[in-house]
């Protein structure tokens, strides 16, 4: 699993990635020093239950991927089979690269998992 992370992690853009259970528990990640990865993976539970619990509202398929834009940065969830996968990236990435990368990690972290 940490391959995986450490694979995509030398995207251009990339900061940091982990994977996280549904409960927030980190279960394993590779981010940056400035990143607390209890913190960061509590958050992407919580979002993510969130947004599944919107989508069971409108009777839609399950959860795939989720991306949020802030200021400084981008942050990519993604249901990943173990868990969640989280990836952390510059602003101005290549956001069609990130997605392409995110799908061929989950595939890998499948056969993981």
């Amino acid at each position: 699993m940490y391959d995986v992370l450490s694979d995509l992690n030398k995207t251009s853009g990339i900061t940091g990635s982990m994977v996280v259970g549904n409960d927030g528990i980190v279960i394993a990640a590779d981010l940056g020093a400035d990143l607390d990865g209890d913190t960061v993976g509590a958050l992407a539970a919580s979002i993510t239950t969130n947004i599944q619990r919107s989508l069971d509202r409108l009777n839609t398929h399950p959860l795939n991927q989720v991306t949020i834009e802030a200021e400084n940065a981008k942050l990519f969830f993604a249901e990943a089979g173990p868990g969640i996968l989280v990836v952390t990236a510059e602003k101005a990435v290549n956001i069609g690269l990130i997605r392409l990368e995110i799908k061929n990690a989950v595939g890998k972290l499948r056969l993981v998992g």
